[in-house]
């Protein structure tokens, strides 16, 4: 097996200041997109989300960052999937972002809610028509018998469809989580990282610094 616990790496790309850091959350994680995209991290809009079930047992897994506004963070996805039924359940939920090449990562916590349906219609508008027919195709996160069950029901929507539009299904679309506490954190050698809190309060945001 490998020896999992002699991997080190020392992050000694950047450095974090109460002093330089935005009165806005949203505009500092805006300034922090636009380094990483800029950086060329991979896959920079992916973050980790977080939910619990009706057992209290929590789930991850990656989704994508599609909207960014002073309301919240929004993504897409199937309501009727494990991490749609999870939130309906339970109406919070945690992201994360992490760019290593930039050593740093972004945690959110928050409550979530749908976006209204005109901005779903919008947004799966824009896919491409191939993701349009796989959001019909497949029901996520159900059991099938094999992946030429899931290619048969593709196909035949596909030539259902030909040179028609697509419309969005009712079991699919956005949601928007309201975030109240966005931390920021920046890698630091020794592992004395920088790390950096908005905490709202009424409505206002206040900044605090945490130990590492």
């Amino acid at each position: 097996m490998n020896k999992l616990a002699a991997i080190r790496k020392d992050y000694t790309k950047g450095i974090l200041l109460k002093e330089s850091l935005n009165d806005s959350p949203f505009q500092q994680f805006d300034t922090w997109m636009q380094e990483a995209l800029k950086a060329g991290c991979t896959e920079p809009t992916a973050m980790t989300l977080a939910t619990v079930d009706e057992a209290n047992m929590p789930n991850s897994r990656i989704v994508l960052l599609k909207e960014l506004s002073a309301e919240g963070f929004v993504f897409f996805t199937n309501y009727n999937s494990e991490k749609g039924n999870e939130l309906a359940g339970s109406n919070k939920a945690a992201l994360n972002f992490f760019w290593p090449e930039l050593e740093r990562q972004v945690r959110i916590r928050g409550t979530v809610e749908k976006v209204p349906p005109h901005k779903s219609d919008e947004y799966f508008t824009s896919r491409p028509r191939e993701s349009q027919i796989g959001a019909w195709a497949s029901n996520q996160s159900t059991v099938i018998n094999n992946s030429d069950e899931l290619h048969s029901r593709y196909e035949q929507l596909l030539a259902q469809y030909n040179n028609q539009s697509i419309p969005r299904p009712n079991h699919w679309g956005g949601y928007l989580v309201r975030p109240v506490i966005i931390e920021f954190w920046q890698g630091r050698a020794s592992r004395m990282h920088d790390r950096f809190q908005y905490v709202l309060d009424g409505d206002k945001w206040v900044i605090k610094q945490l130990a590492p």
